[in-house]
């Protein structure tokens, strides 16, 4: 039963969003058993490790759009006798932008091509990895675009406070940033304990 449908910020996010939902007097037998008993994060890795590079290609759109917006904005608006992007504050965030969109489109394409190689299993540092950056490489360029837009980029005459809403609930979606930290932490010590011919305790790691 559905219980009620979550907001996201303040806004509405149905369809499309997450709902409380209620279960009761639900029983199963042995068919309802899915690969196997004590299988079951098993079966959740095997889908979030490519869902979550999904995820990220969609950032570096929803970004990319943002950062179109940020252009056209500037070169079209004025204040104080100039174009935006005159403005030295709006030059900085085109060229910051650039920067933290390329490297956000890069990591995310290095990581697919480590997947391809290694599977989902293998690359999960790769994973991990841009789990934490993209969104944060991305979410950078959506606040700065706000932040050219001004009092209209906080409205809904634009997509932009609709996107930086979504990067920003994406740090926390499939795992919140600091659970992949530690994945990727803990795969970088056990590199350099093998090169480093070291010796722990495996629960240390």
């Amino acid at each position: 039963e559905m219980v009620r449908a979550l907001t996201v910020f303040g806004r509405d996010d149905a369809p499309h969003g997450h709902a409380e939902v209620a279960l009761e007097n639900v029983e199963l037998d042995e068919s309802a058993l899915v690969l196997g008993e004590g299988r079951g994060f098993e079966i959740a890795q095997a889908r979030l490790g490519p869902g979550r590079i999904h995820h990220c290609m969609r950032a570096v759109g929803m970004a990319a759009r943002c950062y179109d917006l940020m252009l056209e904005r500037s070169l079209t608006r004025r204040t104080f006798g100039k174009l935006l992007w005159e403005h030295g504050m709006a030059q900085l965030a085109i060229a910051e932008s650039k920067s933290d969109l390329e490297c956000a489109r890069l990591l995310t394409l290095n990581c697919a091509a480590d997947i391809d190689e290694r599977g989902a299993r293998g690359a999960r540092d790769s994973i991990a990895s841009i789990k934490v950056t993209v969104p944060e490489l991305t979410g950078r360029v959506a606040d700065r675009a706000v932040q050219v837009f001004g009092g209209a980029g906080v409205s809904d005459d634009f997509p932009l406070a609709r996107i930086l809403a979504g990067l920003r609930t994406l740090r926390i979606a499939d795992g919140p940033d600091d659970v992949h930290r530690r994945t990727v932490a803990a795969v970088e010590a056990k590199k350099a304990v093998k090169r480093l011919g070291l010796t722990f305790e495996r629960s240390r790691l």
